[in-house]
């Protein structure tokens, strides 16, 4: 189901819904038992309960078994997120960092848009997800990413933060590792018990999530759906 599509589900869902009907289980099983093909059912609807007490392999683990009618989507980026972002690089930028990079899908972008920056995506996964052999990849966890200070003029990480355990950690490491610009997209999106993506992050402001960037020189819009922060390390 592409991008479109399912923003117009979590509208009717969030915004059209009362909450006593949104977040009522007996509601929202049919609908989740659809959305993940009828598997692992009991464990999704309770993940937001359990997330906080599994181990990071449980928690990898949990995300490799999932099975959903998004799983085929090549990326839960919009074109027009993407076309804001490039848009707004730093000028000067030689190098990018991608956290949470899955398929390549927005590193593929850059390459396209900016041939001449130097792309490295990182994700949790131990084999290379992407073919391309002009971007460069290194496992590694968003909280604690294998990387030294100032490493990258740009690091983007994209719908990767409303998943996180550790939200302040994560964003601590994105801001360390950055020298020019730090990109975020996070979903504009309501706390809701079931949902269909397993966030456990929720950024209903744009306020929100400057606040919780903390970065001075930052903006921060609302692009079809997501929130898209485009901020500059202090350390710059």
């Amino acid at each position: 189901m592409n991008r479109r599509l399912t923003n117009i589900l979590r509208f009717f869902l969030d915004e059209c819904l009362p909450p006593i009907i949104r977040d009522n289980k007996y509601f929202m099983y049919p609908l989740m038992y659809i959305w993940f093909k009828g598997k692992n059912i009991s464990a999704i609807m309770n993940f937001k309960s359990n997330v906080w007490k599994m181990s990071h392999e449980e928690f990898v683990d949990f995300y490799n078994q999932r099975d959903s009618m998004a799983k085929d989507r090549p990326t839960d980026l919009s074109e027009q997120s993407i076309d804001y972002m490039l848009d707004h690089f730093d000028p000067e930028a030689k190098t990018l960092l991608d956290v949470g990079c899955g398929n390549g899908y927005w590193l593929d972008k850059v390459h396209r848009a900016h041939p001449g920056l130097a792309l490295t995506g990182c994700d949790v996964l131990d084999e290379k997800p992407f073919s391309s052999n002009e971007i460069a990849y290194e496992e590694g966890n968003i909280e604690a990413l294998p990387f030294a200070d100032n490493s990258f003029d740009i690091v983007s990480c994209h719908h990767v933060l409303e998943h996180v355990i550790d939200l302040e950690a994560s964003i601590r490491e994105l801001r360390r590792v950055a020298r020019k610009q730090v990109i975020v997209v996070v979903p504009k999106q309501r706390y809701n018990y079931y949902t269909f993506d397993e966030h456990v992050r929720f950024f209903p402001y744009k306020a929100l999530l400057e606040h919780k960037m903390k970065m001075k020189e930052s903006h921060c819009e609302e692009v079809w759906g997501d929130f898209v922060f485009i901020g500059r390390p202090a350390t710059d």
